[in-house]
């Protein structure tokens, strides 16, 4: 089996690989975004043996193996069509951009299971030949609302449990406008009719570029979704764990497959927040994880810092941005800062898509803040100064 790599692409798939400083990389979408435990164990088999032992967990609840090259490539695509990981083509591949509760099927407080209804939304996304046109960020959301609703989470359609109907909501400049209610039968049909729409208006950009110009007609909104966010730890009816910057290398998930068998769960649910969800509670699974190095602790100060990959992971980066992540961790808990970090290894401000109170942008070896360049030491003083005040 042959893929071509994209070396343009900046949306990869396991079809359509991106070429990194690392050598390629290529995203994993699991369907209905769980994998069962064969199959994390295979990733986590394929990334060690093939790759460079490095995944990616990402902020579209995927995974991302990295450091392959363009021989073992083949055997990789072998590999994850014998785990079912596969889409029968590139196209189908980008067009299957969903992301689903984690816990859906496992919360007692969501509203209903919204597993099913992703499902067809995958089936007929994979189905309409005419929506390969969709650019390749353009994503659905499924959420049942509960505990840990994604509806907060930003794409260009937007399906939320309420009650027993669904809002839509479709993305604009200023975030999802929750535009009507949709009964069960319909949200999938209304969906694709929606991405249609798009299609049929538009030839680049994504639905916040266009959305004066998709005319749906709706039933009001009786109830507005309520968005989550992360939860870690020992939850009602999951543990939940992430990774520090969403970085799993191949042995932990192997080890982590592991855990979660003895805690006889089926599955690892993955999330927009680069966490990881294991149904059940199982303290053994919970004190497991942290052995492996895994955060458990939402106050955890990793967590408040985002950090792409960096040099020499990914080409664009000259500084070491997780290393420096680390360190700023560590730097900002002592004078006790409490903001938000984004360190980014260049301009395009990977890893992060929101604003953070402080910004690190690498250039040259070094951290350019505002109009200031700096070293990784002078970010002692720097983070000192804004924890004054």
């Amino acid at each position: 089996m042959n893929a071509a790599v994209d070396v343009k692409g900046w949306c990869p798939g396991a079809l359509r690989p991106m070429p990194s400083g690392d050598g390629l990389l290529v995203r994993i979408r699991p369907f209905c975004g769980a994998l069962n435990l064969d199959q994390a164990a295979g990733v986590a088999d394929l990334a060690a043996r093939l790759g460079n032992g490095h995944i990616d967990l990402t902020r579209r609840a995927n995974l991302q193996i990295r450091g392959l090259t363009d021989r073992r490539l083949p055997e990789l695509l072998e590999g994850l069509g014998t785990l079912g990981l596969l889409d029968r083509g590139a196209g189908t591949e980008a067009r299957r951009n969903l992301m689903v509760s984690p816990l859906a099927g496992l919360d007692p407080t969501e509203c209903f299971d919204v597993r099913p209804i992703a499902a067809a939304l995958d089936r007929a996304l994979e189905a309409d030949d005419g929506l390969q046109v969709l650019p390749a960020k353009f994503g659905f959301v499924i959420d049942g609302g509960g505990s840990l609703s994604i509806a907060g989470e930003r794409a260009d359609i937007s399906l939320a449990a309420t009650g027993n109907a669904f809002a839509f909501g479709l993305d604009t400049p200023t975030g999802t406008a929750w535009l009507g209610s949709v009964a069960l039968d319909q949200a999938v049909p209304v969906a694709i009719a929606a991405a249609r729409a798009f299609v049929a208006v538009a030839d680049h950009g994504r639905m916040r570029d266009h959305v004066d110009k998709v005319q749906l007609s709706l039933p009001p909104v009786e109830v507005h979704p309520r968005p989550g966010g992360r939860q870690l730890g020992l939850l009602d009816c999951a543990v939940g764990v992430t990774a520090p910057f969403g970085r799993l290398e191949a042995g932990q998930l192997a080890r982590l497959v592991a855990l979660a068998s003895r805690a006889k769960a089926s599955e690892l649910r993955l999330s927009p927040w680069r966490s990881v969800y294991i149904g059940g509670r199982d303290r053994a699974l919970l004190e497991g994880a942290r052995a492996l190095g895994l955060i458990i602790d939402d106050n955890d100060p990793l967590l408040r810092i985002d950090a792409c990959p960096g040099a020499p992971d990914c080409a664009a980066g000259s500084v070491g941005t997780r290393g420096d992540a680390r360190r700023l961790a560590a730097l900002a808990a002592e004078p006790g800062y409490r903001g938000s970090i984004h360190v980014s290894g260049c301009a395009k401000g990977c890893a992060r898509s929101l604003p953070a109170d402080l910004t690190l942008v690498g250039e040259a070896g070094r951290y350019r803040v505002g109009q200031r360049l700096v070293s990784a030491a002078e970010l002692a003083v720097l983070l000192k100064t804004k924890a004054d005040g």
